[in-house]
C-alpha cells in the first residue's frame, strides 16, 4: 500500500515527537504499519509518500534509480541565468558536490495558498518561485543549494516524486494510491 500525503508546514516526517513544538504524522490517522518514504523537513511542505512496503524506499530514493523529486522554492531575489546554471551543474554544500539537476524560474509564477504562519516578507527585496528537479535528497539540500548561490529559500513545496504529482491534494489530506497510480511510480524515471 502506498499513500500520498500533502504534508503541512510544521509537521515532522515521523510518528514520534522529537521534543519540538512540531506536530507528528500520528495526528493524521494513517493506517497502521506505514512509514514515510524519505522525508521533508518540518518547515517544508508538499508531497510525502508513505508505505508499508520497504522496497519503495530504495526504488524511489536512491540516486542510481534516477527518480526525480521536484520542488517549488520561493527564494529571495530573482536568480540570474548564471545562478540557475550553477544550481543545474551542482554546487558544493557541506563538502559534498550535489548531482546535476534541472533549475528554472517558474513562468508564470504559481499561486500558492498562504502558509500559516506566513513567510517573512521584506518589502525592499523581491522574491520569486523557482523549480528544482533533483535525484538525490540530502538533508535540507534545496535550502542549502539556494543559499549557496545567494538566494535563500523562503518557502519550499515538494510537488512531485518520480512521475507522481501532488496535484490537487489539499494540505493535511492523504489518499491511498490505486493500482494505476502505483504503476506510475514504477515506470522508468524521468531523466534529470
Amino acid at each position: 500500500m502506498i499513500l500520498a500525503f500533502h504534508k503541512p508546514y510544521g509537521v515532522l516526517s515521523q510518528f514520534t515527537p522529537d521534543g519540538s513544538s512540531n506536530r507528528t504524522l500520528a495526528e493524521f490517522n494513517f493506517p497502521k504499519a506505514v512509514y514515510p518514504i524519505g522525508r521533508l523537513d518540518a518547515d517544508s511542505e508538499g508531497l510525502l509518500l508513505l508505505s508499508d512496503e520497504a522496497r519503495w524506499n530504495e526504488r524511489l530514493l536512491h540516486p542510481t534509480q534516477g527518480h526525480e523529486r521536484i520542488y517549488h522554492a520561493q527564494v529571495e531575489r530573482i536568480p540570474t541565468a548564471n545562478s540557475l546554471s550553477q544550481l543545474a551543474r551542482g554546487v558544493v554544500i557541506q563538502g559534498h558536490s550535489t548531482l546535476p539537476c534541472r533549475a528554472r524560474i517558474l513562468n508564470p509564477q504559481p499561486i500558492v495558498a498562504e502558509r500559516i504562519p506566513p513567510i517573512r516578507v521584506r518589502k525592499n527585496i523581491p522574491d520569486c518561485w523557482i523549480e528544482l528537479a533533483l535525484v538525490e535528497g540530502k538533508n535540507r539540500q534545496v535550502r542549502r543549494m539556494t543559499a549557496t548561490i545567494g538566494h535563500p529559500t523562503l518557502r519550499l513545496v515538494r510537488v512531485q516524486m518520480g512521475r507522481f504529482p501532488l496535484g490537487a491534494l489539499v494540505s493535511g489530506q492523504w489518499v491511498r494510491l490505486d493500482a494505476a497510480q502505483e504503476i506510475l511510480l514504477e515506470q522508468s524515471p524521468l531523466q534529470c
